[in-house]
């Protein structure tokens, strides 16, 4: 019995560990300071997602981007609330949602408004990889 439980709490303690390196690589940006700090200075490229709850198209966006970036390790993806992030919206002059850009040490390579297919954020990861390599 004793052996069983230590078991359990072993598989919890992997599920855990694995649920967390999932979570690291999705985060939510609530400031300028904190976009500064995990998508301008990231060793990672960054697919940022300019999104608001009321916004449908977003609520399908957001979740296939994360399904999508799941497998991959070297792609961070960060999460705007456009309602609460004044600042960082007028910075990037972010004019409709979901608005979704990728950035390469710091600095927007590509970007695309709206809600895409799953082909399009595919080509989007591939192509921040392949920059990631060179």
């Amino acid at each position: 019995m004793l052996r069983l439980l230590r078991n359990s709490t072993i598989l919890a303690s992997r599920r855990n560990l694995s649920f967390s390196a999932v979570a690291t690589k999705r985060f939510i940006i609530n400031d300028h300071y904190e976009f500064d700090q995990k998508v301008v200075n990231s060793d990672n490229p960054v697919i940022v997602n300019f999104h608001a709850e009321w916004c449908e198209p977003c609520k399908i966006l957001t979740p296939k981007m994360t399904e999508l970036l799941e497998p991959s390790n070297d792609i961070d993806l960060a999460i705007i609330d456009v309602d609460t992030n004044a600042e960082l919206v007028q910075t990037f002059e972010v004019k409709a949602v979901p608005a979704v850009l990728a950035f390469k040490n710091g600095v927007v390579v590509d970007k695309f408004i709206g809600l895409v297919d799953a082909d399009m954020i595919e080509n989007l990861i591939n192509k921040l990889v392949k920059k990631k390599q060179t």
